[in-house]
């Protein structure tokens, strides 16, 4: 089984990475993560990674990183991933929104919350104290 995670090299994508690493950590399965574009060949993507999989105390999940079509979307990439009948769970992130923000969900998300074959988890950034 294989918990699907969603990278952007942005506050949101990486705010969700250490959530899927403790979920596959939990569920005792591998880590696929789909990479937006070339953000995969970025020199933070490695790093990115490894802080996620410390930070979620799962350094024993494996993780594998998904071949890019450029010719698909990063959305339709994540919902072809979610058709394979070995995937448990999706995990995206999504940034945080007001009240009225909330009625307008990224086209990302969007997407990925109502065409995956999978259940889907869209994981907030984490709330920073204000100084």
């Amino acid at each position: 089984m294989t918990v699907v995670l969603s990278y952007l090299p942005t506050l949101e994508g990486r705010g969700a990475l250490p959530f899927g690493f403790a979920e596959a950590r939990l569920r005792g399965t591998d880590v696929l993560v789909v990479a937006d574009g070339d953000s995969a060949t970025s020199p933070e993507f490695i790093v990115d990674l490894e802080h996620a999989r410390t930070t979620a105390a799962a350094d024993d999940v494996n993780y594998s990183v998904a071949q890019n079509d450029p010719s698909l979307s990063h959305a339709d990439q994540l919902v072809d991933a979610s058709y394979d009948e070995s995937v448990e769970l999706l995990v995206i992130g999504q940034k945080r929104r007001s009240p009225v923000g909330k009625l307008l969900t990224g086209s990302v998300v969007q997407r990925v919350l109502l065409d995956a074959q999978c259940p889907v988890t869209a994981v907030k950034p984490p709330v920073r104290a204000a100084v």
